[in-house]
């Protein structure tokens, strides 16, 4: 190569690096199309590696196909790219390729693969890869045990995972980590918890690992005393912590703890650098109905999206004031923020809470009509909810009809509780019917169906109801009351 292709070779992998040039791909292409660069295995494998980030991988594809004589460079970078982007399956079939072409894989051939079997799920083939790889002799590589740990551990084979972990020597805190991960995700915390003790030396990332899956599991206290025990040993919490532990504060009223890691936050700068963190903050003292100052820090995001909106929205509508809600979410519209499915339960909830009736009808049509979110099954339940509480039981019902949706019984319990409310026994007679449809080992719709005809004087009934549950062996409950006996 002349001195002035490898000058020009620099300029292009400078524009593929840099900051505010690496986006302008089609430009940085036709440069070195231009240079009669466009077989250099070096440039290509950079601007694939950009391709990736980017998430332009059709164009990567592209100019991998016009590439004539692709090396390992080019195929690891293929491969790399197809790992962490769909169809990570790609990532196998370029493998496949590129030993049809004859090229023998290397050390960083086989990271990626094993990071896209884990992506997949697949551990049939990540078993074949890890064939390969002690094959090729490369078995010993810190960053390839490494993948194979994250292959089993992610696919829930835990056994071939402890195979491979007790014949490491070293054991770094990465792995130990994918370990408990694994562990946990399998449901075996108190394995995960043990192993988390036992170990050496930990991250920030082990113990919010770790005190993520005590919450999954509802060990919210445990998850707690974690966190107090991490702050003990003098860990700093990151952005993960935070969003990790307010739920839990939330959850336990820990309402001390919550307010001290929203001081950390921003004195850390964690608050008004993640938003995930402001959207934590608004979340926890809404849930904690500390409204106003959840209010507060809402207002004074720097930056917000629409899991701020909905949060703040869901905050109103869950402490009574559902009218604050809906002219927030107006507000949100004029801010160009464009609402999804979530934003439209937050907002209904809100009119159903403020009693708005005609405003959730009017929010409910625009919802396929202008943002063409299709109406599901808590949405409906929110309509259901506004005008069962407003004595339009009979408009509930005939929504409830007209869904393109089958509905469940949580739609028709909505519905039979309105009709109690406000008397209407042959829909609620019929709103049971369903319900017993929907769940017929449930005793208690025929409880409820039993009481409805005794309120009728209808023995006759009750007493077919009666036979029925027989019929189906179902049991009375012990201590409902009903006129079946």
């Amino acid at each position: 190569m002349s001195r002035f292709s490898i000058e020009i070779e620099r300029k292009i992998l400078s524009l593929l690096h840099g900051h505010k040039t690496r986006s302008h791909l089609t430009q940085i292409h036709a440069h070195f199309l231009r240079h009669n660069l466009h077989q250099s295995n070096q440039i290509l494998s950079h601007f694939v590696s950009v391709c990736s980030t980017l998430q332009k991988m059709e164009y990567a594809a592209r100019i991998f196909d016009q590439t004539q004589n692709p090396n390992i460079l080019l195929f690891n970078s293929m491969i790399k790219a197809y790992s962490l982007n769909v169809p990570r399956q790609e990532s196998l079939n370029l493998f496949s390729l590129m030993k049809n072409c004859g090229i023998s894989p290397d050390e960083y051939t086989f990271s990626p693969l094993l990071k896209a079997c884990a992506s997949i799920y697949n551990v049939k083939i990540g078993r074949c890869v890890h064939g390969e790889i002690v094959r090729s002799g490369f078995h010993g590589f810190g960053a390839i045990r490494i993948g194979i740990v994250e292959l089993y551990a992610t696919c829930g084979d835990m056994e071939d995972v402890m195979k491979v972990f007790d014949e490491m020597r070293h054991r770094d805190v990465i792995t130990w980590n994918l370990l408990i991960r694994g562990f946990c995700k399998k449901g075996d915390v108190d394995t995960g918890l043990s192993l988390f003790r036992e170990m050496r030396e930990r991250s920030v990332v082990s113990w919010n690992s770790m005190i993520h899956c005590l919450a999954q599991r509802g060990r919210h206290n445990e998850a707690l005393g974690l966190f107090h025990e991490m702050c003990d040993q003098g860990f700093e919490l990151d952005e993960a912590t935070v969003v990790t532990m307010l739920p839990i504060c939330a959850r336990l009223g820990a309402v001390d703890v919550g307010q001290w890691i929203h001081s950390y936050a921003e004195s850390s700068g964690l608050y008004p650098e993640f938003v995930s963190v402001g959207n934590a903050l608004v979340d926890f003292y809404c849930k904690c109905g500390i409204l106003d100052t959840g209010r507060n820090v809402f207002n004074k995001m720097p930056r917000k999206n629409i899991i701020s909106w909905n949060a703040m929205i869901f905050g109103l509508a869950f402490s009574g004031r559902g009218e604050l809600g809906v002219e927030l979410f107006e507000q949100m519209m004029t801010k160009g923020v464009s609402p999804n499915e979530v934003t439209f339960v937050g907002v209904l909830t809100c009119c159903a809470h403020g009693g708005l009736v005609e405003r959730a009808r009017e929010l409910f049509a625009t919802m396929t009509r202008m943002h063409s979110i299709e109406p599901n099954l808590e949405h409906y339940g929110c309509m259901v909810d506004v005008l069962g509480r407003s004595g339009c039981v009979r408009e509930a019902y005939d929504l409830i009809r007209s869904m393109s949706i089958r509905p469940n019984a949580a739609l028709w319990g909505a519905l039979l509780s309105s009709c109690r409310t406000h008397g209407d026994v042959e829909l609620a007679e019929h709103a049971v019917k369903e319900l017993i449809n929907l769940e017929p080992w449930n005793s208690g719709n025929y409880v409820l169906l039993s009481n409805i005809y005794a309120e009728q004087g209808r023995w006759d009934d009750a007493e077919k109801l009666r036979v029925l549950m027989r019929e189906k062996s179902v049991k009375k409950s012990p201590g409902q009351s009903t006129a079946i006996g």
